[in-house]
């Protein structure tokens, strides 16, 4: 089953999207503008992971190399958490029970089923290092930041190529809900 689900998770985040935007209130400027703000920190935090783990796109886990550095040396899945952000920031422009549905809904899919699939993979294929990396990294919650693992270089080539989809839909996304919010006024 978390094998389906890791493959099928980008239709699911559409199905989180579309739960949300059912539940989309009239909604007040400021909290459109402190929601936008929210999903564009979580749209820039994917970038920033995107652009450290190289290889992420697809239907199959898979790694070439163990990613520890820039984000991924302050918490081990940073591109769900990056999910996480924006779903927060479009759920409070539709109100208090999208976020609970929402905030649910993530813990379950990704913290239940997809991150255990992948943790699998990687214990697997990386063993002791992936081991110790979980010691000293935890699942979203940040750890002590080592400034020199965070200084990792950048491949804006993934962004670009890779990332660019998610930044579509995520812009296309947040105009939708806030203008089906906008409808209510």
């Amino acid at each position: 089953m978390r094998e389906w689900v890791f493959k099928m998770r980008g239709g699911i985040w559409t199905l989180l999207f579309l739960a949300i935007l059912l539940m989309v209130r009239e909604s007040s400027w400021g909290v459109i503008a402190v929601s936008v703000v929210i999903v564009a920190l979580g749209q820039l935090w994917r970038c920033w992971s995107a652009g450290i783990i190289g290889l992420y796109r697809g239907e199959n886990v898979k790694a070439l190399k163990l990613a520890v550095s820039g984000p991924y040396a302050i918490m081990r899945n940073p591109l769900y958490f990056g999910n996480f952000v924006i779903g927060l920031g479009w759920s409070l422009i539709a109100g208090k029970w999208a976020v609970i549905i929402f905030a649910v809904s993530f813990y379950v899919l990704y913290v239940i089923v997809i991150i255990p699939h992948e943790e699998e993979f990687l214990r697997a294929k990386f063993g002791h290092e992936y081991e110790e990396y979980c010691k000293n990294v935890k699942m979203f919650r940040p750890v002590k930041i080592n400034i020199e693992a965070i200084k990792a270089p950048v491949d804006w080539n993934v962004i670009r190529k890779s990332e660019i989809h998610t930044i579509i839909s995520t812009i296309i996304g947040t105009v939708i809900i806030i203008g089906v919010s906008l409808c209510y006024t």
